[in-house]
Protein backbone atom coordinates (compact mmCIF):
# COMPACT_ATOMS: atom_id res chain seq x y z
CA UNK A 1 0.00 0.00 0.00
CA UNK A 2 1.59 3.41 -1.11
CA UNK A 3 1.45 6.09 1.94
CA UNK A 4 0.94 9.41 0.61
CA UNK A 5 1.89 12.60 2.19
CA UNK A 6 -1.21 15.45 2.30
CA UNK A 7 -1.87 18.65 3.61
CA UNK A 8 0.30 21.23 5.55
CA UNK A 9 2.78 18.56 6.02
CA UNK A 10 3.33 17.93 2.46
CA UNK A 11 3.60 21.48 1.98
CA UNK A 12 6.52 21.73 4.22
CA UNK A 13 7.89 18.73 3.26
CA UNK A 14 8.37 20.05 -0.11
CA UNK A 15 9.39 23.26 1.05
CA UNK A 16 12.26 21.48 3.01
CA UNK A 17 13.19 19.20 -0.35
CA UNK A 18 13.10 22.67 -2.38
CA UNK A 19 15.60 24.99 -0.44
CA UNK A 20 18.04 22.26 0.90
CA UNK A 21 18.36 20.87 -2.66
CA UNK A 22 18.77 24.08 -5.01
CA UNK A 23 20.77 25.40 -2.07
CA UNK A 24 23.22 22.24 -2.02
CA UNK A 25 23.55 21.72 -5.98
CA UNK A 26 24.08 25.43 -6.35
CA UNK A 27 26.88 26.30 -4.03
CA UNK A 28 28.19 22.11 -4.37
CA UNK A 29 29.11 24.12 -8.61
CA UNK A 30 30.42 27.26 -7.22
CA UNK A 31 32.56 25.50 -4.66
CA UNK A 32 34.18 22.81 -7.04
CA UNK A 33 34.72 25.45 -10.14
CA UNK A 34 36.93 27.70 -7.45
CA UNK A 35 38.29 24.79 -5.88
CA UNK A 36 39.13 23.65 -8.88
CA UNK A 37 40.49 27.32 -10.30
CA UNK A 38 42.87 28.57 -6.88
CA UNK A 39 42.75 25.59 -4.96
CA UNK A 40 42.56 28.06 -1.66
CA UNK A 41 40.82 27.13 1.16
CA UNK A 42 39.98 31.02 2.21
CA UNK A 43 38.74 31.57 -1.57
CA UNK A 44 36.55 28.19 -1.38
CA UNK A 45 35.21 29.29 2.07
CA UNK A 46 34.21 33.27 0.85
CA UNK A 47 33.23 32.33 -2.52
CA UNK A 48 30.94 29.37 -0.90
CA UNK A 49 29.61 31.31 2.17
CA UNK A 50 28.74 34.39 -0.06
CA UNK A 51 26.61 32.06 -2.35
CA UNK A 52 24.72 30.48 0.59
CA UNK A 53 23.33 34.12 1.55
CA UNK A 54 22.80 35.26 -1.90
CA UNK A 55 20.88 31.62 -2.37
CA UNK A 56 18.94 31.47 0.82
CA UNK A 57 17.90 35.33 0.60
CA UNK A 58 17.11 34.88 -3.31
CA UNK A 59 15.34 31.36 -2.52
CA UNK A 60 13.36 32.84 0.13
CA UNK A 61 12.15 35.70 -2.05
CA UNK A 62 11.30 33.39 -4.67
CA UNK A 63 8.91 31.00 -2.57
CA UNK A 64 7.14 34.27 -1.21
CA UNK A 65 6.39 35.75 -4.28
CA UNK A 66 5.07 32.39 -6.13
CA UNK A 67 3.41 31.48 -2.95
CA UNK A 68 1.72 34.58 -2.21
CA UNK A 69 0.68 35.04 -6.18
CA UNK A 70 -0.80 31.46 -5.80
CA UNK A 71 -2.62 32.35 -2.86
CA UNK A 72 -4.53 35.56 -4.40
CA UNK A 73 -4.91 33.26 -7.48
CA UNK A 74 -6.79 30.80 -5.63
CA UNK A 75 -8.74 33.99 -4.12
CA UNK A 76 -9.87 35.13 -7.61
CA UNK A 77 -10.90 31.82 -8.74
CA UNK A 78 -13.11 31.02 -5.50
CA UNK A 79 -14.78 34.51 -5.36
CA UNK A 80 -15.36 33.13 -8.84
CA UNK A 81 -16.97 29.83 -7.85
CA UNK A 82 -18.93 31.32 -5.04
CA UNK A 83 -20.56 33.89 -7.70
CA UNK A 84 -21.31 30.94 -10.28
CA UNK A 85 -22.67 29.09 -7.15
CA UNK A 86 -25.46 31.82 -6.50
CA UNK A 87 -26.09 32.92 -10.48
CA UNK A 88 -26.14 29.08 -12.06
CA UNK A 89 -27.03 27.10 -9.15
CA UNK A 90 -28.27 24.67 -11.92
CA UNK A 91 -25.52 24.24 -13.89
CA UNK A 92 -22.74 24.26 -11.27
CA UNK A 93 -24.91 21.22 -9.43
CA UNK A 94 -24.36 19.56 -12.79
CA UNK A 95 -20.62 19.81 -12.44
CA UNK A 96 -20.47 18.28 -9.13
CA UNK A 97 -23.13 15.55 -10.23
CA UNK A 98 -20.26 14.92 -13.34
CA UNK A 99 -17.75 15.44 -11.30
CA UNK A 100 -18.64 12.25 -9.41
CA UNK A 101 -20.35 10.38 -11.67
CA UNK A 102 -16.44 10.41 -13.08
CA UNK A 103 -15.17 9.02 -9.85
CA UNK A 104 -17.93 5.96 -10.78
CA UNK A 105 -20.43 6.90 -8.40
CA UNK A 106 -24.37 6.81 -10.02
CA UNK A 107 -28.13 6.16 -9.55
CA UNK A 108 -29.40 6.87 -6.28
CA UNK A 109 -26.14 7.40 -4.17
CA UNK A 110 -24.77 9.92 -6.55
CA UNK A 111 -27.91 11.70 -6.26
CA UNK A 112 -27.30 11.11 -2.24
CA UNK A 113 -23.91 13.01 -2.66
CA UNK A 114 -25.00 15.66 -5.04
CA UNK A 115 -27.69 16.88 -2.76
CA UNK A 116 -25.66 16.38 0.56
CA UNK A 117 -22.57 18.95 -1.26
CA UNK A 118 -24.85 21.17 -3.07
CA UNK A 119 -26.73 21.64 0.75
CA UNK A 120 -23.89 23.56 2.44
CA UNK A 121 -22.62 26.40 -0.15
CA UNK A 122 -19.10 26.33 1.41
CA UNK A 123 -18.37 22.39 1.06
CA UNK A 124 -19.87 23.17 -2.41
CA UNK A 125 -17.56 25.72 -3.46
CA UNK A 126 -14.60 24.18 -2.12
CA UNK A 127 -15.51 20.44 -4.19
CA UNK A 128 -15.51 22.60 -6.72
CA UNK A 129 -12.13 24.23 -5.89
CA UNK A 130 -10.78 21.26 -5.26
CA UNK A 131 -12.04 18.47 -7.61
CA UNK A 132 -12.95 20.95 -10.87
CA UNK A 133 -9.96 23.27 -10.35
CA UNK A 134 -6.99 20.95 -9.14
CA UNK A 135 -6.57 24.05 -6.00
CA UNK A 136 -5.94 22.93 -2.63
CA UNK A 137 -5.60 26.45 -0.29
CA UNK A 138 -2.99 24.45 2.66
CA UNK A 139 0.06 24.37 -0.43
CA UNK A 140 0.06 28.12 -0.31
CA UNK A 141 -1.76 29.26 2.74
CA UNK A 142 1.19 30.86 4.43
CA UNK A 143 3.91 32.69 2.13
CA UNK A 144 5.82 33.82 5.06
CA UNK A 145 5.86 30.70 6.86
CA UNK A 146 6.88 29.19 3.31
CA UNK A 147 9.50 32.06 2.49
CA UNK A 148 11.06 30.88 6.37
CA UNK A 149 11.52 27.05 5.72
CA UNK A 150 12.76 27.48 2.24
CA UNK A 151 15.47 30.20 3.47
CA UNK A 152 16.73 28.30 6.12
CA UNK A 153 17.07 24.74 3.87
CA UNK A 154 18.37 26.53 1.75
CA UNK A 155 21.25 27.91 4.04
CA UNK A 156 21.34 24.08 5.66
CA UNK A 157 21.69 22.57 2.28
CA UNK A 158 24.69 24.75 1.61
CA UNK A 159 26.33 24.70 4.25
CA UNK A 160 26.65 20.69 3.66
CA UNK A 161 29.61 21.41 0.73
CA UNK A 162 31.75 23.77 2.72
CA UNK A 163 32.31 21.20 6.03
CA UNK A 164 34.81 19.34 4.06
CA UNK A 165 36.82 22.01 3.59
CA UNK A 166 37.10 23.67 7.01
CA UNK A 167 38.26 19.74 8.31
CA UNK A 168 40.44 18.47 5.23
CA UNK A 169 43.15 19.76 2.68
CA UNK A 170 41.19 21.06 -0.49
CA UNK A 171 42.01 17.78 -2.29
CA UNK A 172 40.54 15.40 0.09
CA UNK A 173 37.69 17.78 0.96
CA UNK A 174 36.82 17.92 -2.37
CA UNK A 175 36.26 13.80 -2.62
CA UNK A 176 34.07 13.94 0.49
CA UNK A 177 32.07 16.99 -0.37
CA UNK A 178 31.05 14.92 -3.72
CA UNK A 179 30.50 11.64 -1.41
CA UNK A 180 28.39 13.77 0.86
CA UNK A 181 26.70 15.58 -1.38
CA UNK A 182 25.57 12.73 -3.19
CA UNK A 183 24.54 11.44 -0.64
CA UNK A 184 22.50 13.75 0.79
CA UNK A 185 20.83 14.37 -2.61
CA UNK A 186 19.81 10.32 -3.09
CA UNK A 187 17.74 10.78 0.65
CA UNK A 188 16.30 13.73 -0.01
CA UNK A 189 15.13 12.78 -3.60
CA UNK A 190 13.93 9.38 -1.65
CA UNK A 191 12.17 11.52 1.00
CA UNK A 192 10.49 13.40 -2.32
CA UNK A 193 9.28 9.64 -4.09
CA UNK A 194 7.92 8.91 -0.93
CA UNK A 195 5.87 12.40 -0.81
CA UNK A 196 4.46 11.75 -4.64
CA UNK A 197 4.49 8.42 -4.03
CA UNK A 198 7.17 7.67 -6.59
CA UNK A 199 9.52 4.95 -6.01
CA UNK A 200 12.25 6.04 -3.50
CA UNK A 201 14.90 4.38 -4.89
CA UNK A 202 14.00 5.75 -8.20
CA UNK A 203 13.39 9.25 -7.02
CA UNK A 204 16.58 9.22 -5.01
CA UNK A 205 19.18 7.97 -7.99
CA UNK A 206 17.10 10.71 -10.32
CA UNK A 207 18.04 13.47 -7.89
CA UNK A 208 21.29 12.48 -6.91
CA UNK A 209 21.99 12.24 -10.88
CA UNK A 210 21.05 15.90 -11.59
CA UNK A 211 23.00 17.40 -8.63
CA UNK A 212 26.01 15.53 -9.25
CA UNK A 213 25.51 16.52 -13.28
CA UNK A 214 25.69 20.01 -12.16
CA UNK A 215 28.68 19.44 -9.77
CA UNK A 216 30.47 18.12 -12.76
CA UNK A 217 30.06 20.88 -14.76
CA UNK A 218 30.97 23.16 -11.87
CA UNK A 219 33.85 21.40 -12.13
CA UNK A 220 34.44 21.90 -15.86
CA UNK A 221 34.48 25.23 -15.22
CA UNK A 222 36.87 25.95 -12.60
CA UNK A 223 39.44 24.02 -15.21
CA UNK A 224 38.65 25.90 -17.78
CA UNK A 225 38.82 28.94 -15.92
CA UNK A 226 42.36 27.76 -14.38
CA UNK A 227 43.49 27.49 -17.68
CA UNK A 228 43.24 30.83 -18.62
CA UNK A 229 46.46 32.83 -18.65
CA UNK A 230 47.18 35.52 -15.27
CA UNK A 231 44.10 32.63 -13.38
Amino acid sequence: MRKEVHGKGSAVIRDLILGGQDGLVNVLGIVLAVAEATHSTQMIMISGLAATFAESISMAAVAYTSSKAAKEYYQKELETEQKEVEAVPKEEREEVRQIYARKGFSGKLLDQIVRKITSNKKIWVETMMRDELGLNPQEFAHPVRDAIIVGLAAIVGSIIPLISFVLLPVADAVILTLIISTLTLFVSGAAKGKMTGVRPLKSGVEMAIVGMTAAIAGYLIGKALGALPGV
